[in-house]
């Protein structure tokens, strides 16, 4: 029972994270301006969900984390299209 509670609350939680990526990414998309953002930073947050995301992989393979999982993909994602949005509309 414990272990459901804790999954729900990091699923909640990586649910809420991730969706923070969302109103920057249709922001830029509607402006197509992206020169006041740091890619330095999403890269290096990218970086830190891949590395999150193999750790992902070693919980999925002990049998938990599955949770993670899902919402750390979603970061991936979410992360690798701000990169790829800062890189197309930075100079503009």
């Amino acid at each position: 029972m414990k272990e459901v509670f804790f999954s729900a609350l990091q699923l909640i939680g990586g649910i809420i994270l991730c969706s923070g990526y969302i109103p920057q990414i249709v922001k830029v998309i509607k402006t197509k301006s992206a020169k006041n953002i740091s890619l330095t930073f999403f890269l290096m947050v990218l970086a830190g969900v891949l590395l999150y995301e193999v750790y992902c992989f070693y919980l999925l393979s002990l049998g938990t984390g599955h949770a993670f999982l899902i919402t750390n993909t979603v970061s991936v994602v979410c992360v690798s299209i701000m990169v790829i949005l800062i890189l197309k509309y930075g100079g503009k």
